[in-house]
């Protein structure tokens, strides 16, 4: 529970859709703000999980999810409040800058626009002007003119050829009335390393302070750092006292590595607010969870890229086993699939998992499953009680092949319309393919 009475100034990280470099830009301008002795903030705006990593590393402090589409302005509030003591906040946006969902008829609901609106946060849109030149003025100007209340700084030109291309596309943006912030010439080496759900993790990269360090140099030399902090603005944060999530334990073993690590950064600050204790442990090093621990609670991640090894983490599984006998254990996306009898990877191999549900799933038969999910509880789960109703996003490739225990939850998408992965129970064990972000009531 946090008091705020206002909010740091902020700025908004987006593009006209994903793969145009903001997250390259987004990591380089944290560590130099961080660098020129301001205290940052970083966001995501939208249900990401892997980002905050990479914003944690670039300027040290955690980053936090803002959705509008899940999160009420009870918490979004205490979303907000994290920011208490920074100098300024600078969010990152998902995919492109309307991109949203249209439940209840409304554009962009859940977009990065809807985030910057709320918080006064001006835009700075990056563009790949990669192809075309003028013409990229039109994009911009559309973006801009789209959402005419947007507050909106100018543009950051990325993927420049040439001095020439980029006195041409200066020219276009001229014309159209847009400032331009910075032009970053065209360079290979500054793309992120990618899997099948975007980034690796922050964890994964061989070597991200050096390449972090390489961003924020590289933006120095190519965009007007001072023009971007004087156009950092926002709303008065409304005097109150907001609440984050309750934690579901008092002792909560979570695991953590590089296949279990995909949690709500505001769901652990909650919990921890609300003094639980948080003990880590690694399944890919075979350890068990704390035997004194109320629940054990299993993140999505990548088990499918790490199966051999938890197939043969003996005292992890063993460990698991003797958790669920006499309390609760609740798996989320990877964490869940690590909870069943088998995982079938890319090849074909199939592999023991823990074997305390039933599911089977496959890697192999990949289907594509994204987006945000409305869930009512037919049965309980960590925290929560039957009837219960919830938000959170689902997003992985993997097919359920098996799933012969009993449905945990009726689970449909954003619009209403119902999805086959309702997660499952079995005693103790529960389990659900969307990660959990936020309890009704924080939606209100």
């Amino acid at each position: 529970m946090t008091d705020s009475a206002g909010f740091p100034p902020g700025l908004m990280i987006s593009a006209p859709s994903s793969g145009t470099g903001k997250t390259t830009v987004m990591l380089g301008l944290l560590r130099a703000l961080s660098e020129d002795g301001l205290t940052v903030q970083p966001y995501k705006s939208g249900p990401d999980y892997i980002d905050p990593a990479f914003h944690r590393a670039a300027c040290g402090r955690a980053s936090f999810n803002m959705d509008t589409w899940a999160m009420g302005p009870n918490l979004l509030g205490a979303v907000a409040a994290q920011a208490e003591g920074a100098d300024i906040c600078v969010a990152e946006g998902s995919m492109g800058l309307y991109d949203g969902v249209a439940t209840r008829g409304q554009i962009g609901f859940g977009s990065s626009s809807e985030t910057a609106a709320r918080m006064g946060w001006p835009v700075i849109l990056v563009v790949d002007v990669s192809g075309q030149a003028q013409s990229a003025a039109a994009t911009a100007l559309g973006f801009k003119a789209y959402m005419p209340d947007l507050p909106f700084a100018g543009v950051i030109l990325n993927r420049v050829a040439s001095p020439r291309h980029e006195r041409l596309a200066r020219l276009g943006m001229e014309k159209a009335g847009l400032t331009v912030l910075g032009s970053l010439p065209r360079r290979g080496d500054l793309a992120l390393p990618e899997r099948h759900l975007g980034l690796i993790q922050a964890v994964e990269h061989p070597d991200l302070e050096e390449a972090i360090k390489g961003y924020a140099n590289f933006l120095r030399e190519h965009i007007d750092l001072a023009a971007i902090r004087a156009a950092a603005a926002g709303k008065p944060g409304q005097a109150g006292r907001f609440n984050l999530p309750k934690p579901p334990a008092q002792r909560i073993a979570l695991a953590q590595d590089a296949a279990f690590s995909f949690t709500y950064p505001h769901l652990l600050e909650g919990w921890r607010a609300a003094g639980a204790e948080i003990l880590p442990f690694s399944p890919l090093a075979d350890e068990a969870p704390d035997a004194s621990a109320d629940l054990a609670w299993l993140p999505g991640g990548y088990p499918e890229l790490h199966a051999g090894r938890l197939a043969s983490a003996d005292r992890f599984r063993a460990g698991l086993v003797k958790h669920a006998q006499d309390r609760p254990i609740h798996g989320e996306c990877g964490g869940y699939m690590a909870l069943g009898a088998a995982l079938i990877d890319k090849d074909g191999t199939s592999h023991q998992m823990a074997g305390l549900l039933g599911l089977v799933t496959s890697y192999e038969k990949r289907k594509f499953h994204l987006g945000y999910r409305r869930v009512e509880l037919v049965a309980g789960m960590p925290g929560f009680d039957t009837g219960d109703k919830l938000f959170g996003h689902e997003f992985h490739y993997s097919t359920i092949l098996e799933q012969p225990d009993a449905p945990l939850a009726k689970v449909s998408d954003a619009d209403g319309n119902p999805v086959p992965e309702t997660g499952s129970q079995n005693g103790h064990v529960t389990g659900t393919f969307f990660h959990l972000i936020t309890p009704q009531e924080a939606r209100k």
